[in-house]
Formats: C-alpha cells, structure tokens, sequence
C-alpha cells in the first residue's frame, strides 16, 4: 500500500479510469463533430477536474480546512466550482451548439446543473480518498507507536534491576564517604537522581522540559568531573525554553554521542558545546563537539542515533528537522521540533 501511495498509482488509476468512461460517453462526438472536438473535449473536461481537485487538497484544504476557517474553505471551494461550470458551459455552448448545430443548447446556462454537479462529485470525491489516505496513514503511525512503545518498555523491563536495591545501596555508599568528602557525595546524589528520573520519572509520554534540562545538566556536570583542564564543556539554556513537554529522554542521546566521541588533544583545547532556544513554536537543540581527525563518529548510523530518529518520526512526524554536520574535526547535530 506505501508503495502504491508512493508512485502515485492511485491518483493514475483514479483519472485512467475516469478519462476512459468519459471517452465511452461522448465517444458519439467522435462522428457529430470530429476527432479534434472529440480529444478537445476529453482534454478540456478531464483537465479542468484536476485542476480544481488538486488545487483544493494541495492549497484549499491544508490553508483553510485544516485551520478551522470553514467559511473561507467553503467560499474558496464554491469559486473554483463556479470557475469551472463557466468555463465547462461556454465550451458546451460553442460544441454543441455551433459545431454540432443543436439551436436548443446555444443557451450559455444549458448545462449548469449537470456541470457544476459534475465538478462537485469529483471535488468531494477526491477529498474524500485524500482524508481516507491520511486517515490510513495515521493509523499506521499509531500502530508503529504502540509497537515501538511496547518494546522500549520490554527492553527497559530486562535491562532493569530492582531500583529498591540499588537505591539502598547507593544510600549505603553514600553515608560510608567521609562527611568532608562533599565532591564524591554531591555527584553520588546527582547520579541517584539521574537514575530516578530514569527509573520512575521518563514512563509518561512527554514531559516537563525542565526536568529533561535538569537530568541533562546533571549529567553535563558528571562528565566534567572526568575531564581534565584541557576540556571546555557548555551547557546554555535560554530562560524561555520552558512552559512546554518533549518526548523523556530525546535529547540525551545526542550529549552522549558528543562526549563519547570528543577529541583528546594535548596540545589544544577539546570542547562539548550544548545549545537550547526556543523562538516562538519553535523549539532549537544544537550540540557540537571537537572530533580527532579522521575518527570514526557516529553520523546517524549507531543505534543510540538511529533509535533517536525513529522516536522523532514516530512522535513528531513533520514537526521536526535534524542536521548533522560530520566535519574533519567539528561533529555538530542541529535539532529543531515544531511544539504546536
């Protein structure tokens, strides 16, 4: 069924049906008037259906049905309907009234009702195979979503080991560390938090973004306590992205690609960079890091990537664009999700 949606092969077989049932009916204009009048009204009629039926699903429907201005789509709609009858009825007028000789049908307004009829049935007819195509589609992508949840969940239900245990037991190491050791213990709680977010926090379907920046930053600050002074590691959020919800964990495979694949140079500075804006509906990620040359990084092809990419066309699909940027020595992703 994609691919037969793919090619088009529907809207072919849709007017290669329609064209030859016209044919059979004004195949008597074939003898009455001639082959050029014939194929001249085959040509005119088929192509000024498919000019008003494509017109409205690809401009008239997306610009003012999808958007709620009912009035404006109906007013458009009636507009093209009418274009059509006119133009349809002044060629009838000259066929069969001139060419063909019948006196009773030079009257410009003959064939109004079974023209503008006409061009209503194909009008809601086509919109009505365009819904049922969408409507398919999403249901399909439901379907992909509720599978592709239900494995995650699977995957976390094996890799998942009794959190009541481990929290105690990072409970236990946390009081066996020297009261003045106050680095180790704040990174211990700052890990324990990760991870209860993790365990307890990410089951909802989107959450809170500042709890996503909250679990990013303790992760930031983990990783710089791994590296030495010749790492410059930045973490800038701007204070409006708030107040809206992403998909848990979306962004966290990108911070983990960066640092796991950032340069190690001695004699210059290695750098992760980390980016969040939000301008208007429109909510911007950007993360680059500094790469060795000629290292092996992933460019969307490792499965943390690839995993990602299939959450964003899963969750947010034609709401999101991603770049990345495979340089000799700068790795970058630019992620940016429509919120509305």
């Amino acid at each position: 069924m994609k691919f037969f949606w793919k090619y088009k092969l529907d809207h072919i077989l849709f007017w290669l049906v329609t064209i030859l049932f016209h044919c059979f009916l004004k195949s008597y204009l074939w003898d009455k008037a001639g082959a050029f009048h014939f194929f001249l009204e085959i040509f005119l009629r088929n192509t000024l259906l498919a000019a008003i039926c494509y017109f409205n699903i690809y401009y008239l429907f997306p610009l003012y049905f999808k958007k709620g201005r009912y009035l404006s789509y109906a007013l458009s709609a009636v507009f093209c309907l009418t274009l059509y009858t006119s133009l349809k009825n002044w060629h009838d007028t000259w066929i069969y009234g001139y060419v063909i000789g019948d006196i009773t049908k030079r009257n410009f307004f003959y064939n109004t009702y079974y023209n503008f009829s006409t061009a209503l049935f194909y009008l809601a007819f086509t919109l009505t195979l365009e819904l049922s195509k969408k409507w398919y589609t999403q249901q399909q992508l439901l379907q992909k979503i509720q599978i592709e949840k239900l494995n995650t969940e699977l995957q976390y239900l094996k890799a998942q080991i009794n959190p009541h245990f481990l929290f105690n037991s990072l409970n236990t190491v946390h009081f066996q560390i020297d009261k003045q050791n106050t680095a180790a213990r704040e990174s211990l709680q700052k890990f324990s938090a990760m991870l209860r977010y993790q365990l307890y926090e990410c089951n909802a379907e989107t959450i809170p973004i500042e709890k996503e920046i909250e679990y990013l930053e303790s992760y930031v600050d983990l990783q710089r306590l791994r590296k030495n002074q010749n790492y410059s590691i930045s973490f800038c959020s701007s204070e409006n992205v708030k107040d809206f919800e992403i998909a848990p964990l979306l962004l966290m495979p990108f911070v983990e690609n960066a640092f796991k694949h950032v340069s190690s140079h001695t004699d210059k500075i290695n750098s992760v960079s980390i980016r969040l804006e939000k301008k208007d509906d429109l909510f911007l990620f950007e993360i680059q890091n500094t790469k060795d040359a000629f290292a092996i990084t992933s460019d969307g092809s490792g499965i943390g990537l690839k995993n990602v990419e299939r959450r964003l066309e899963l969750l947010y699909n034609g709401k999101h664009q991603m770049n990345i940027q495979n340089e000799a020595n700068i790795f970058t992703v630019q992620l940016k999700l429509r919120l509305l």
